[in-house]
């Protein structure tokens, strides 16, 4: 089966990448992995609370998931599974990409604001050339409507 990885993250334009990778896979028979990826900045303290830190950035992220994958499950019938990594968030998603051979497509939403389409997607575009996937650059302002259309 074909599945579309999508980035799960504190941005806005990561909800339009959400539903633009279920909406695919659903049309499709596809599948979404949701990648988080937890920075090793953020546990640059003692080792006690390095891993009070950890846990509760899991935490969030399965808090955030679940929201997601709930509209997933009863808006697209689409099931999504969760990965988690630390480290550099762009070569996390590589090594992820890398891992596992179903991935088909990476999906990533752009930023709309003036600073340009995001880090992710600035850093992964100039390695995109390496990757074995396609990458689908989703705009952060589309509306729910459009994206109905065009997946």
């Amino acid at each position: 089966m074909r599945k579309f990885l999508v980035v799960l993250d504190d941005s806005r334009e990561c909800l339009n990448a959400m539903r633009f990778a279920a909406m695919r896979a659903a049309h499709t028979g596809g599948g979404v992995t949701i990648l988080s990826v937890i920075p090793p900045d953020e546990f640059n303290h003692w080792i006690g609370v390095a891993e009070v830190m950890r846990e509760e950035a899991r935490e969030r992220i399965h808090a955030h998931y679940e929201v997601f994958a709930k509209w997933m499950r009863d808006k697209q019938k689409v099931e999504p599974v969760l990965a988690i990594r630390e480290g550099d968030p762009v070569a996390e998603i590589i090594a992820h990409v890398q891992s596992d051979p179903e991935i088909g497509v990476l999906v990533l939403g752009a930023g709309t604001d003036k600073k340009g389409p995001g880090p992710l997607i600035t850093q992964l575009t100039k390695n995109s050339g390496s990757l074995p996937i396609p990458i689908t650059i989703v705009p952060g302002d589309l509306s729910k409507e459009k994206l109905e259309e065009i997946t």
